[in-house]
């Protein structure tokens, strides 16, 4: 039976929440994890999803398009995330009543309290790693809750609350939200320069990460990569502080978690470590040397909060996925059709080496490229030409700009013209109306297609499909 948390309450103020942008990935865990605790949620979303049906099958009310009628007169508060605008209606009908406004990663900590809370940080592959820790958790019988950017194969959702003492969380750097969650072990997967509206220099990117470490309880644990270049020197400069412990785990020999061997074997993967002086050999389902990397640290960070290492590693085997993380869509006439969020030049080139790794030398991988934001692009956009060069063939859209306004001259062509200087063989996809044929077209029996990318290129993979079908 798990720890009984020592709060199981709705925070103040947050009885009655109407969210501005339920359906989002991070505002739609929130929410449900309130719905679960008896709270009467409420919000409002630009268009109908998935996400929004699910909410209103566990209680929620969701509006359709944002209006200032759509926020209830008895609601105690509205939450936002640094996506809304300000001068969104409802936003500014909030501010006219007087009503409290609350962020989503202070309505997150807030869900957090009275919680053993394990934080995940890092430029990238925070979303796998939560999921990995909060599905062997709970095959462990620890009922973690757990709040999540994206959703799990298994339970199909983001997010739950549990009745166990474990908070398992992903934390977001990318506005510096993280600096409000306090963490009792916190994992730090890598470090680079990424959102760059919002962070100048590496200097800038250390600060905020030395910031969110200071944030982890005293006598609590920080697990941190030994082989990624500015994680090793995070750990130099927060190393020998009073009251935290430092766990490194990798392939390095000085790491305190070492990986001794990643055999692929088609979508899984094999892993050997040292823990304590002994091994461990597990099975991951997920194929490549960075997500079973993903998974040591999950291995490593649930251990410093005192479960078994044997019964965590065998648990890991749960873990089949989340949704647009080497998401296999289905197969036709030969061809299979894989989904991926990775969108940063890191990701996109672990995605590629991941799926490369265990198909068999004459498959070829064919990317559907789709750039995300106008500032990502500007700064990025030779690093994710060359990754590109690890594909067959690839077609790139063009950009998807989310949050952001068009930067003049930033467009996917900055992107093509890298991949081609670096020997890509790769081409302009200029409508998404006609991507899907060509995409078809280009596959032959026993290639693979990836759809890439963090905006809503992930529509197109059944789309690709159908095609191939015809």
């Amino acid at each position: 039976m798990p720890p009984t948390p020592t709060t199981a309450a709705v925070p103040p103020a947050m009885e009655r929440p109407h969210f501005i942008g339920i359906g989002g990935a991070g505002m739609s865990g929130i929410a449900r994890i309130l719905t679960a605790r008896g709270a009467d949620v409420a919000g409002s979303d630009a268009r109908e999803s998935p996400t929004v049906t699910a909410l209103r099958q566990a209680g929620a009310t969701v509006h359709v398009g944002h209006d200032s009628a759509h926020l209830a007169t008895d609601a105690t508060c509205v939450v936002v995330s640094s996506a809304i605008r300000p001068d969104n209606p409802e936003l500014r009908a909030a501010a006219e009543r007087g009503l409290p406004v609350v962020h989503r990663s202070d309505a997150l900590a807030a869900l957090m309290e009275g919680r053993r809370a394990l934080a995940v940080a890092g430029t990238h592959g925070k979303t796998t790693t939560t999921s990995m820790l909060a599905v062997s958790l709970g095959s462990l019988g620890l009922e973690p809750s757990y709040a999540i950017g994206g959703d799990l194969d298994g339970p199909g959702t983001n997010a739950a609350h549990g009745d166990g003492d474990l908070f398992v969380a992903e934390a977001d750097e990318s506005d510096r939200s993280f600096h409000k969650y306090a963490p009792e072990a916190a994992i730090i997967l890598n470090v680079e320069l990424d959102h760059h509206a919002n962070y100048a220099s590496m200097d800038e990117i250390y600060e905020s990460f030395e910031t969110f470490v200071g944030r982890i309880r005293t006598g609590g644990t920080l697990v941190i990569s030994a082989d990624h270049e500015g994680a090793r020197e995070l750990t130099g400069r927060v190393r020998g502080r009073e009251g935290l412990n430092v766990v490194t785990y990798g392939e390095c020999d000085d790491a305190d978690v070492r990986v001794l061997r990643v055999v692929p074997h088609g979508l899984t993967s094999r892993v050997a470590v040292e823990l304590d002086g002994k091994e461990l050999d597990f099975i991951v389902s997920v194929p490549g040397r960075h997500y079973a990397h993903n998974a040591v640290a999950a291995l490593a960070a649930g251990v410093a909060t005192g479960v078994p290492a044997d019964g965590l590693a065998d648990a890991l085997r749960t873990y089949t996925g989340v949704n647009r993380r080497l998401q296999l869509k289905g197969e036709a006439r030969g061809v299979q059709v894989i989904d991926t969020y990775a969108h940063h030049p890191t990701e996109m080139t672990a995605d590629l080496e991941a799926i490369r790794s265990g198909l068999p030398e004459d498959a070829r991988v064919l990317v559907l490229f789709q750039p995300h934001l106008f500032s990502r692009t500007q700064e990025l956009a030779t690093e994710m030409g060359e990754a590109l060069t690890l594909a067959d063939a690839s077609a790139v859209l063009d950009i998807y700009p989310a949050r952001e306004d068009p930067i003049p001259g930033v467009t996917s062509a900055l992107i093509i013209d890298a991949a081609l200087a670096a020997g890509a063989d790769v081409q302009h996809a200029p409508f998404r109306d006609t991507a899907p044929d060509l995409l078809a077209g280009m596959a032959k029996p026993g290639d693979v297609v990836l759809t890439m990318g963090a905006g809503d290129v992930t529509d197109l993979g059944p789309l690709i499909l159908a095609r191939l079908a015809d």
